[in-house]
């Protein structure tokens, strides 16, 4: 094999722009985020066209084919060259992406903000008063 038929894992899934640096990819390489051909790798792990990658990026999963190999990282489209994304993939991601737009807006969940100081003074009063002896008896 010569040296441009071997790519690492780390260096190429840089070069494809799925992570911004190679650190952050051995990093979740390391987590176990990334299998090769249904294999948790290594970073070291050598790369072959046709090896089928399956990696987690937070909430998002995806399997990509190798089509290319590259030890450089490049403009998007030669990167986005370097790879084919299955069609499960695609739509699993497009899915995700469409619960996420119709999802309730985290912030519409709070009915009020912080407590005045009004407010705060008024809690305190309550809960000195609150197991007082004095509301038991009639």
């Amino acid at each position: 094999m010569t040296a441009e038929s071997r790519v690492r894992l780390d260096k190429w899934l840089w070069a494809a722009r799925f992570f911004k640096t190679r650190a952050l990819a051995a990093e979740d390489i390391g987590h176990g985020r990334v299998e090769v051909n249904g294999q948790i790798a290594k970073a070291s792990r050598e790369l072959k066209p046709g090896d089928m990658l399956a990696l987690r990026q937070g909430p998002l999963s995806r399997t990509v084919k190798v089509l290319g190999l590259s030890q450089a990282r490049g403009p998007a489209p030669v990167a986005q060259a370097l790879y084919e994304e299955t069609a499960e993939s695609v739509a699993l991601r497009l899915k995700a992406a469409e619960q996420r737009r119709l999802g309730a807006e985290p912030a519409q969940a709070i009915e009020q903000g912080r407590p005045t100081k009004r407010d705060r003074r008024q809690l305190a009063d309550w809960q000195r008063w609150s197991a007082s002896a004095d509301d038991l008896d009639p």
